[in-house]
């Protein structure tokens, strides 16, 4: 919605940000670092996740370098290992897993519910700090000599052959892990007893719903690959034949721990994201979500078949033909409840008063590079097809067409949506479309040439490769470079906006969750007395009867 088209009550000429707010209240660091506040929490989730993203995001720059050439001339080869490792290990575990889940979830599940904060607060604020410890051991980690394994950590190079910080990383894996647990624990308790009168089930926003599948995941999934670690540390130091065939162990036994959990980690990363892409679609089409039970079903489907498709990253690890089939006809089941989202997005879109503001665009980028991403996907899990492609360039294109151009375009979708909330204040709106389209490009320009290079044989964590590969890597290469300055620029442009940035009032959108309908930044406890919620979600009809009322006052 332009600034134009916002309604507006008569007095938001001279809105202030109201002196009595989760920041202002107390002051000082040590404020903020015993802090029980999960609004407090979560800013501080946001501003440790986004200094992980920019290391990630150099190391990828590193990357790209590297392979703007076919010689290794700009890295030794064991240096581009280490590289890509931490890059990977960065992303996925300091980045990817928590970013939706432990800023915009922790700071607006209780608000969304009309609870004043969440279950357990001392353990939220535990999480972080766990978070911020295994931040700390894997940056260890890579100053100190770096890791070589990949962030898969596959046997028998991560027990056998390989003498960098295996284990001071996994450590820092494992910690990150209980942060990731108590995260989701958190949630699930929270949305289960503390739901304001009138709040039930489904009446909850699907941002809600997906956050619940998701720590569903968290909470089951996240203690295998804590085993996995812990198999591999123990065959590592004390030689115990876990995974070793010479000593009776199974080979194959840690691909199945590790990706028993690595795979439905794609849906921990993916599913809080998908409940953004919800709440931004239903404010800027004016429009209840279609198919709003289907919807939030397919959430808690998508966790319960995330547990079931595990397999289909192990079709060349020498699994039986049987095991074969029915992991590929499981991972194709699987995309039936994200197909009913895609579906059910662009049917609530259809004769909506559509407009296209900041989030919209991210939206809109969000649908369109995760169905690519959902597509191709279907190559990787018929085994005749991923065979050949397994391995790949068509991997590394298919994996950040879901998590950066799925995942992270939610999540500047989600910030830009909720920062007038958090912060009180506006963002510059062209600069920020800008920035939207400028992080569309740069992304298919980096990783479309992938999917090529991919299907011509590349394989991927080579530092050289065949003359006949360069063209692609560097648009490859010259994507990458558009796609940093598309991410730079919100960083600039929000650190902005908290002191410059025009007063945002309460519900700049005109949405509809309860979180639009207190102050802006809002109160420590949230709410000034607890809710009662008498509409469905997403009512645009109460919404604008409330409106009318408040004119009305006011008149």
């Amino acid at each position: 919605m332009s600034s134009s088209t916002i309604v507006s009550l008569p007095d938001q000429s001279i809105a202030r940000i109201p002196k009595m707010n989760f920041i202002s209240k107390e002051k000082g660091l040590l404020s903020w670092l015993l802090t029980g506040d999960h609004k407090r929490i979560a800013i501080l989730y946001l501003v440790s996740i986004t200094f992980f993203f920019f290391i990630g995001g150099a190391l990828a720059g590193l990357i790209r370098l590297e392979l703007l050439t076919p010689q290794s001339d700009l890295m030794a080869t064991d240096t581009y290992n280490k590289v890509f490792t931490m890059h990977g290990i960065i992303m996925i575990f300091l980045f990817l897993v928590p970013s939706v889940p432990a800023t915009l979830g922790n700071f607006f599940i209780p608000m969304m519910i009309g609870a004043k904060d969440l279950a357990l607060p001392k353990i939220n604020l535990l999480s972080w700090y766990l978070y911020l410890t295994a931040g700390c051991i894997i940056l260890y980690a890579m100053i100190t000599g770096g890791v070589d394994t990949g962030w898969t950590f596959t046997t028998p190079l991560s027990t056998h052959y390989l003498n960098t910080n295996v284990l001071t990383t996994g450590i820092g894996i494992f910690i990150a892990g209980f942060s990731s647990i108590f995260t989701g624990l958190n949630f699930i308790v929270t949305i289960h007893k503390m739901r304001c009168p009138g709040m039930t089930w489904f009446r909850m926003p699907l941002f809600v719903w997906s956050h619940y599948a998701a720590s569903i995941l968290m909470v089951l999934g996240t203690p295998v690959l804590a085993i996995a670690l812990v198999l591999v540390a123990l065959e590592r130091v004390f030689g115990i034949g876990v995974f070793d065939p010479t000593k009776g162990g199974d080979p194959l036994l840690f691909q199945h721990l590790f990706w028993f959990y690595s795979h439905p980690a794609v849906y921990i990363m993916i599913l809080p994201g998908m409940g953004v892409i919800s709440e931004t679609i239903s404010t800027f089409s004016r429009k209840r979500v279609f198919g709003y039970t289907a919807v939030a079903f397919s959430s808690v489907a998508i966790a319960v078949f995330g547990f079931f498709v595990w397999a289909h990253h192990m079709f060349i690890m020498g699994i039986s033909n049987y095991s074969m089939l029915v992991f590929s006809l499981l991972t194709m089941l699987v995309a039936v409840p994200s197909a009913i989202k895609i579906f059910n997005w662009a049917f609530t879109l259809y004769k909506g008063s559509i407009t296209f503001e900041t989030p919209m665009l991210y939206t809109f980028g969000f649908m369109g590079l995760f169905t690519i991403g959902g597509l191709t996907g279907v190559f990787l899990g018929t085994s005749g097809t991923d065979i050949h492609l397994t391995e790949t360039y068509f991997i590394v294109a298919h994996f950040h067409f879901v998590m950066v151009g799925g995942m992270l375009m939610a999540f500047l979708a989600g910030i830009h949506f909720w920062w007038p909330k958090m912060t009180g204040r506006m963002y510059p709106e062209k600069i920020s479309q800008l920035a939207a389209i400028v992080t569309f490009i740069g992304f298919n320009f980096t990783f479309f040439p992938q999917f090529i290079l991919g299907t011509l044989g590349m394989p991927r964590r080579y530092a050289s490769y065949p003359p006949e590969f360069q063209v692609l890597n560097v648009f490859s290469t010259a994507g990458a470079t558009i796609l940093g300055v598309g991410y730079l620029l919100p960083l600039l442009y929000l650190t902005w906006s908290l002191r410059y940035g025009e007063i945002a009032g309460d519900n700049p959108w005109q949405a509809t969750g309860l979180e639009w309908q207190v102050q802006s930044p809002p109160l420590t406890e949230n709410f000034p007395s607890i809710p009662i919620m008498d509409h469905e979600a997403y009512d645009y009809e109460w919404l604008d009867t409330q409106r009318e009322k408040e004119v009305a006052s006011v008149g």
